[in-house]
């Protein structure tokens, strides 16, 4: 516990191993300027979220650009700030937590970028938040290595990734870190402390602390964030303007504010990233009640072609390269498999979705495995030559509508009996694998994060919500969703045995899936419940 004249700062989480090194009284007083700083502002976007999202869902105030911003769209004179060092060739980047395995293998891997994610790919347990934090440490200072049970010993190569950290999203709470009693904002805490601790390092090496923002739903957010980082940096003495960000646009209301997010992060902004998975499960979030025209199909049919997903991405590098920001395409998730007929289906998909990406102009890519590391870089090597990016193709020809990003109906496609019980079935793995501490989970050769079971249990929520008929006529009941969610219990439960968390994860599906409203996260409650005594 901390003490201060205006605060009190404690920590409830154990402090146990090198945990200390990272909860310092400095680090936690860094931490509580920032929050007794924003809290207050955090709050009232958080409240604002609440009310746009009501009114989507009851269709009183329509989406689309925003006019009072219009200047800034139709203002083509400025720019973001120039590329930072380390970051001007993101062609392959890396996705993964940040335990001390894949902390040395994604630095290994050969991604220009590691995405070291404290967000969906981590499940937010105590330990897994304070370790990951001591991981990146030590990686930074090229004082980690990792020892396989048949003993091999990894360390960090002489050329590994550039790291970019991505912290929890501003609707989230560190409820291990009290100030006053009140838990502190998850993003500020990840945040905090990597910047704390890591920024003049970084900057010794010759590179920056990176950032990826996630779930920002507008530029209000991100002007939150751009202050932050200013305040931070004067409170440690960094130059301003070291901070670099890339915004995931993984939003639907984010999705007509991409101009508007670089121009309020304009001189810490180095991109904008197309996060597929949760921005579809936006979209159904905000407009699930909004009857058959915005009823997706199956998970699997709604591909990055579709015409609502092609206006997403391609606006999104339009707007990034008439700004100087770079354009990141989406995850490849795929794991390698032992079958090799698994695996040449796969990679052929991986192959041409990223060869759709580099011919529309991204500038690179994510991969979820080192294994799709060399594919990434094969096909974006072919279509960038000897340039490190693609900043130069603005893509003019590129004019999205809002009917365009909300033309859902354009996915077509069916719900079958299939992609339903599919949804379950990866759903009650994941929340499973999550409260038992693992964010990231190889589940029927691809690697799931939070994103695949919040867009699972949404889905599926929908379809009840509207009656939707499955592939023989049977319309989606209640009723008929419990009857194949015991069928999936069981089947999981038999292949995974003892020691599973299945009971639970069956109760927050039937909460978040099945009640008569649509919670916003299902994270947010299940950590509250599950995971804030879980060390």
């Amino acid at each position: 516990m901390v003490d201060r004249l205006n605060y009190r700062i404690e920590v409830t989480g154990p402090v146990e191993g090198r945990f200390a090194e990272i909860l310092t009284p400095a680090a936690l007083d860094f931490l509580a300027k920032l929050d007794n700083t924003f809290a207050g502002r955090r709050r009232e976007l958080l409240d604002a979220r609440r009310t746009r999202r009501e009114e989507l869902q009851s269709g009183e105030k329509p989406l689309g650009f925003l006019p009072e911003t219009r200047r800034i769209r139709e203002d083509r004179s400025w720019q973001v700030a120039p590329t930072a060092p380390g970051l001007e060739d993101r062609r392959v980047e890396i996705t993964g937590p940040t335990d001390r395995k894949m902390t040395v293998n994604a630095l290994n891997s050969g991604a220009k970028v590691w995405l070291a994610d404290f967000e969906d790919a981590t499940s937010p347990t105590w330990h897994n938040v304070i370790d990951g934090q001591l991981n990146l440490f030590d990686a930074i200072r090229r004082n980690i290595d990792f020892t396989t049970e048949a003993g091999k010993r990894y360390t960090i190569g002489d050329d590994p990734a550039t790291i970019v950290a991505r912290p929890r999203g501003w609707h989230l709470v560190e409820k291990h870190i009290r100030i006053d009693g009140r838990p502190v904002s998850a993003s500020l805490v990840d945040f905090g402390l990597y910047f704390f601790h890591n920024a003049r390092q970084l900057l010794a090496r010759g590179v920056g602390p990176y950032f990826y923002l996630p779930k920002l739903e507008n530029h209000l957010e991100a002007r939150l964030w751009n202050d932050v980082f200013l305040m931070a940096q004067r409170e440690l003495g960094v130059p301003r303007g070291t901070i670099r960000a890339t915004v995931l646009i993984e939003t639907i209301t984010a999705a007509f504010e991409m101009d508007e997010i670089l121009y309020e992060l304009r001189e810490h902004a180095a991109g904008l990233n197309a996060g597929r998975w949760d921005y579809i499960f936006s979209l159904i979030k905000n407009f699930a009640a909004h009857g058959a025209d915005f009823v997706l199909p199956d998970r699997a049919q709604v591909t990055m072609t579709v015409p609502f997903m092609r206006a997403y991405t391609e606006l999104l590098v339009s707007t990034c390269h008439q700004r100087g920001a770079h354009a990141i395409g989406g995850m490849a998730a795929f794991i390698p498999s032992k079958d090799p007929a698994v695996n040449e289906i796969a990679v052929e998909k991986v192959r041409a979705d990223k060869e759709r990406e580099a011919g529309d102009g991204f500038d690179g890519s994510w991969v979820a495995h080192p294994g799709l590391v060399p594919i990434c870089r094969e096909v974006f090597d072919d279509v960038l030559g000897g340039w490190p990016n693609q900043l130069g193709k603005l893509r003019e020809d590129v004019h999205v509508t809002a009917e365009d990003l909300l033309d859902v109906a354009s996915a077509g496609g069916e719900v079958t009996e299939a992609g339903v019980r599919a949804n379950i079935n990866v759903a009650l793995r994941y929340v499973d694998a999550w409260l038992r501490g693992t964010g990231a989970a190889a589940i029927h050769n691809l690697m799931e994060d939070a994103a695949t079971a919040e867009i699972a249990r949404c889905q599926v929520w929908q379809w009840i919500r509207n009656g939707t008929k499955l592939e023989d006529g049977t319309a989606l009941t209640r009723e008929l969703a419990v009857e194949f969610l015991d069928d999936e219990l069981a089947s999981v439960r038999a292949e995974l045995g003892a020691g599973n968390r299945l009971d639970d994860a069956y109760e927050i599906f039937t909460e978040t899936a099945l009640g008569e409203k649509l919670p916003s996260f299902l994270t947010t409650g299940a950590y509250a419940r599950y995971l804030t005594d879980a060390r």
